[in-house]
């Protein structure tokens, strides 16, 4: 696609305010406090609502409208997306103050992101935007074929959602377009909470192809988006361990709808189990096994996960391999204490599930918990759990799910795959 005049320059010098042309001068100038440019000048891509000037102009700016950014001496930093309700204040979409974000930026923007994702992938199944990451603050786009799946959870976004899916369309032509604007960030942001279908139809779950299996995911009221693409690598590793216990048992716990089942299943493994409390997500899990010729070889239980690991360990039920992906224990900050203690005691009852000589694969999503804090709740998860292991991988998210490099504090996804002796 050849951009149009309004898309981003390139990387020459970003002009000074007073060399703006005409267009971006009617913007509001939002300014920092003396020094708070250090950090944005280094590229990092938000200001905090400690570090701007709230003088009558910024307070006047509505939720999530288009500012000129500059320092206190008035210097251009470029142009950003401005809420002064979340501690994330501003959100930089460009380095330079003259751009135009509108259709044109938004679709260039988009391009870019997809010619990533097809040199990646081989099927329209992926995550086509990562927030920051390519460019669109706060905003997820997922690809499930012809529909995309859709989550805004910055009021910047939210005020360019008509342009950007004008974007979409011109880039996509997609069938069915679905907003999953139900995340609690949006709340945030002063963002009502909604779903909504506002291209074409949905009836019943989507299926989509992830590592050579079938899946189905709900769209329109699963977890996040659906689906967690997130991952797709290390259902494939998953695969792969499977393949060598010369058809040993998995356990899955938090299975969801099935996805390292399915894999496990699929690479060779004699028996799986599936423990989820949802039944909902069962089904979908049901249906996949169903649909890869897998049915046979696997069980769906829906239960709490603390609990059937519990029993399991009572009752000496052992499997070769043992896979625990829960829901994000840390939601905040504040909830670190006992969100590291739930991990212990998770990682504990894992290990007892796993057979002596077998392997343990567990994952973590909560963004304030790192590697180091994740890896020393498994160490002592095997120490109470009387065990011993040696880390044979450590993984995060697959390349659809790319990390900004001025937000290394945007990383969350840890997986550590361990020999359990």
């Amino acid at each position: 696609m050849a951009p149009s005049s309004s898309t981003e320059p390139g990387p020459e010098a970003t002009p000074s305010l007073a060399a703006a042309p005409s267009a971006a001068a009617a913007l509001p100038v939002l300014r920092l406090k003396p020094g708070a440019q250090k950090r944005l000048v280094r590229g990092y891509p938000w200001a905090y609502s400690n570090e701007i000037e709230m003088d009558a102009e910024t307070r006047g700016v509505p939720a999530g409208g288009l500012v000129r950014l500059a320092d206190s001496r008035g210097e251009a930093l470029g142009t950003a997306l401005f809420n002064r309700r979340p501690l994330i204040a501003a959100r930089l979409m460009s380095r330079r103050s003259d751009v135009s974000v509108d259709r044109d930026f938004l679709a260039a923007r988009l391009a870019r992101a997809l010619e990533i994702r097809e040199r990646l992938f081989d099927r329209p199944f992926y995550r086509l935007c990562h927030a920051e990451a390519d460019g669109l603050p706060g905003t997820v786009i997922d690809r499930f074929g012809p529909t995309l799946v859709i989550q805004v959870n910055t009021a910047g976004m939210a005020q360019l959602l008509p342009d950007l899916l004008a974007a979409l369309d011109r880039l996509l032509e997609p069938e069915t377009v679905v907003l999953r604007n139900d995340s609690p960030a949006r709340e945030l942001e002063g963002l009502a909470l909604e779903v909504e279908v506002v291209k074409g139809s949905l009836d019943g779950a989507s299926e989509l192809v992830e590592n050579g299996a079938r899946y189905l995911a709900d769209l329109r009221a699963g977890q996040k988006t659906g689906w967690f693409y997130d991952q797709r690598d290390n259902r494939a590793l998953v695969g792969r361990l499977s393949a060598g216990l010369q058809g040993g048992r998995v356990l899955d716990a938090y299975s969801y709808t099935g996805g390292f089942a399915i894999q496990a299943a699929l690479a060779g493994a004699q028996e799986v189990v599936a423990v989820d409390r949802s039944e909902a997500a069962l089904e979908l899990a049901a249906e996949a096994a169903q649909l890869n010729g897998v049915d046979a070889r696997c069980r769906f239980v829906r239960a709490e996960v603390f609990a059937d690991l519990a029993e399991r360990a009572r009752a000496g039920d052992r499997f070769e391999l043992v896979v625990v992906d829960p829901p994000a224990f840390v939601k905040t900050k504040r909830d670190l204490p006992q969100g590291l203690k739930g991990y212990r005691k998770l990682l504990r009852l894992a290990a007892l599930a796993v057979q002596p000589g077998g392997l343990l694969v567990a994952a973590s999503c909560s963004h304030h918990v790192d590697v180091a804090a994740y890896s020393e709740q498994l160490r002592r998860g095997l120490q109470d759990a009387g065990r011993e292991g040696r880390i044979l991988y450590q993984r995060g998210a697959g390349p659809d799910h790319p990390l900004h490099p001025f937000l290394p504090e945007t990383v969350y996804l840890k997986l550590l795959a361990v020999a359990v002796d």
